[in-house]
């Protein structure tokens, strides 16, 4: 993002609020057409990492449909967006089968008993839906284990030993979802793993899904090599492709604006405590489940810049810690703070743990330098989410 557009939001939001700037959505939009249009794969949203639907209008025009993890993202996709619907979870209710059904057109299966205990519901759906099994090529690329698919003992998929020839008869499709922002060098070598374990099942599939994690709009992403990856899988087998990213989408268009609330002096070696009025844990809890560094406009790393601070959250969980930061001058009581890259994951993670506030959310358009507020949360609804 631009310096001035940050100014501006920091300046036009209000405190706290997750803002989506519109050009660098779109900016991210035209480079995934890209890739769909020189590959012919097919684009999902998973909504499990960005469901902002103020945004589906811009989003829709450049994407096949969406991928739901339960009924609920289910029914937001077919009310919001449209198009394709693709479900996964790694276990389904016959309540949630009967919920779906009203809506999805493609359903994913984490094993093959979920396969034959459901396949009679899905078959007498008033609906065509096609069937898939989730395959784990057992082959990891994900340094960090509790975003790994395929670490030891995983739940998450079938694997070699338990495949059987015989539920060919009932799918359409597989589904391997294997990466965590990943490039297109890791697909390859999932893919390669994919071939080995599971190849000769590839050629009785109409569509192989290749999940999400694909970081295809973080700079230095190969483009080229996954044009020419897709392009070649499907040369030699004849199916569809699907992504289904969701981070992709967000990477880089939104951040978290904030407000300093206090700064509590450093004591003997330590440095200053500043406490946000947003919260690592109900806010953006991957800094804690990652964990990762959030950016910070204007900010550097301790020792970068003269004024060094610790940030915290406004919760009660002596944990709820954001990270450290320098600056060039002090901040005081009442400053803006600007998180980078709050679109994705970090939306849809929020809670009203210790009923903070959740922030708003807005989007700004740099063509016209204003920011729209499109959704404020209140008392009500942090009540009504419990009863």
């Amino acid at each position: 993002m631009e310096a001035r557009d940050l100014e501006i939001i920091a300046q036009q939001a209000p405190s706290s609020c997750f803002v989506i700037h519109k050009q660098a959505l779109i900016r991210n939009l035209k480079l995934l057409k890209k890739v769909t249009d020189k590959s012919g794969a097919k684009l999902l949203l998973a909504l499990k990492g960005y469901a902002c639907h103020a945004t589906f209008p811009i989003i829709r025009p450049y994407v096949s449909g969406v991928a739901a993890s339960s009924p609920h993202e289910a029914e937001l996709g077919y009310r919001k967006m449209g198009g394709e619907l693709h479900a996964y979870a790694p276990a389904y209710s016959q309540e949630d089968i009967a919920i779906m059904s009203q809506w999805i057109d493609h359903i994913v299966f984490n094993s093959v008993d979920q396969l034959k205990r459901f396949c009679p519901l899905i078959q007498a759906s008033d609906r065509k839906i096609e069937m898939a099994l989730r395959i784990n090529p057992e082959h990891s690329e994900t340094d960090t284990e509790l975003y790994d698919p395929s670490a030891p003992a995983s739940r998450l998929g079938i694997k070699q030993a338990e495949w059987d020839d015989k539920v060919l008869s009932q799918i359409d499709g597989l589904h391997v979802h294997n990466l965590c922002e990943n490039d297109s060098f890791a697909l390859e070598r999932t893919l390669n793993s994919v071939e080995k374990r599971f190849g000769h099942a590839l050629s009785h599939v109409k569509w192989l899904n290749i999940g999400g994690g694909h970081l295809i709009t973080r700079k230095g992403y190969n483009v080229d090599h996954l044009i020419e990856l897709i392009r070649g899988w499907k040369t030699k087998y004849g199916h569809d492709l699907y992504l289904e990213p969701s981070e992709t989408f967000g990477w880089g268009t939104g951040v978290l604006k904030a407000t300093v609330l206090d700064i509590k002096p450093a004591q003997a070696d330590e440095i200053p405590n500043v406490i946000l009025n947003v919260s690592a844990t109900a806010h953006m809890p991957d800094t804690l489940e990652m964990p990762y560094r959030a950016e910070i406009h204007g900010a550097g790393h301790l020792h970068e810049k003269q004024y060094g601070y610790r940030f915290g959250g406004i919760s009660c969980l002596a944990g709820d810690v954001i990270g450290e930061y320098a600056f060039d001058q002090p901040l005081s009581v009442g400053d803006p703070i600007l998180l980078m890259d709050m679109a994705h994951y970090t939306m849809v993670k929020t809670s009203f743990f210790n009923g903070v506030q959740m922030p708003s959310i807005a989007i700004y358009d740099a063509e016209t330098q204003s920011t729209e507020i499109v959704r404020k949360f209140t008392y009500e609804d942090y009540a009504n989410k419990l009863s």
